[in-house]
């Protein structure tokens, strides 16, 4: 059976996925720091293709495929050949019991050797997270796992500066919404310079995602942030793993 195809629900077939990884670059060293996931279909369909198709009643067993998924696709690309960690998307309404539904993930790192530490569990201020109180039982649980943790599409939602009050993540992953033109839109400048100094005096990193030029990069870069994802270091790598790169014309920056 290929990897993508297990099925964790008894009673319903497995969905046909795949996954692509898209470099987290480390601005200062010119290499990547992690490789998130993102859900394809079998042949390289895009996410909404897939994600279009689950009914609520999927999203359970759609979550835990997509983790087991995601580890055996990063292996098999290579991930454990370098020290990049895996960033893993998962869906905060669906996980019912955090110690119970992280057993299909514990079991493929058992089987495929992966550390704790490689592993960062993403999830979206956009998602489903009621009053914060389950959250932060399940980011407390991954914690204590060793796990790392970042907030997704930061600045897109609804819950922005309170999630932050109610739970602990590692990163914060600022989103494209935010980073679009930010070299030209002082507003948006002044709003990620807050948040990274909030970011900072409670210990947690910032990433940048949907950096595709380097005004932007070199707007972030001024303003101290030094993880980024986006078109301009790498394209996502459909079952490879993009080694990422920075510009001829930015790696003075990475080496200052």
């Amino acid at each position: 059976m290929q990897p993508g195809y297990r099925s964790f629900c008894p009673d319903h077939p497995a969905f046909a996925i795949a996954m692509a990884f898209q470099p987290i670059m480390d601005v200062e060293t010119g290499r990547p720091i992690a490789y998130e996931a993102l859900v394809r279909g079998s042949k390289g369909e895009g996410a909404s293709d897939i994600l279009t198709r689950i009914r609520p009643e999927e999203r359970y067993a759609f979550d835990q495929q997509c983790r087991v998924a995601a580890i055996e696709g990063a292996v098999a690309a290579g991930l454990l050949n370098g020290d990049a960690r895996l960033s893993i998307n998962f869906l905060p309404d669906t996980v019912y019991s955090p110690l119970a539904c992280l057993e299909p993930t514990l079991d493929a790192m058992r089987r495929l050797n992966v550390p704790h530490e490689r592993l960062i569990f993403e999830f979206s201020e956009q998602a489903e997270i009621g009053d914060g109180a389950h959250l932060k039982t399940i980011l407390d649980a991954y914690h204590g796992m060793g796990f790392e943790t970042a907030i997704d599409d930061f600045g897109a939602g609804h819950a922005g500066l309170t999630l932050l009050g109610q739970v602990r993540t590692d990163y914060i992953k600022l989103d494209m919404a935010l980073i679009r033109g930010i070299d030209q839109a002082m507003p948006r400048r002044m709003i990620v310079e807050g948040v990274i100094r909030i970011a900072e005096k409670m210990g947690i990193a910032i990433m940048a995602e949907g950096v595709e030029t380097t005004g932007e990069y070199d707007a972030l870069r001024a303003l101290g942030v030094r993880y980024m994802q986006g078109y301009l270091m790498a394209r996502p790598g459909f079952r490879c793993l993009p080694p990422g790169h920075l510009p001829e014309d930015l790696a003075w920056v990475a080496r200052g």
